[in-house]
């Protein structure tokens, strides 16, 4: 695992403290891995976000696609 070091204010700094103590993280470097990893998600999303809308439609989406759907999650679930 690599080290990074990073400056922050004083009032970052108090308010990572307080999350890490609030929220149960053992650590700052864990907290910060945590926003890290919903940020690259968050950036997982918008991409697949964009690509399905600037994708061509291809199929009606209506009752009978969600009703397929659910059937579908139910099969694999059994």
């Amino acid at each position: 695992m690599s080290t990074m070091n990073i400056s922050l204010p004083d009032t970052l700094k108090v308010f990572v403290d307080e999350q890490v103590n609030q929220r149960g993280y053992s650590t700052s470097s864990e907290y910060i891995r945590e926003l890290i990893r919903k940020d690259q998600g968050r950036q997982q999303l918008r991409s697949l976000l964009i690509e399905g809308a600037a994708s061509a439609p291809t199929s009606l989406v209506d009752n009978d696609y969600f009703d397929s759907l659910r059937a579908r999650v139910r099969k694999a679930r059994a």
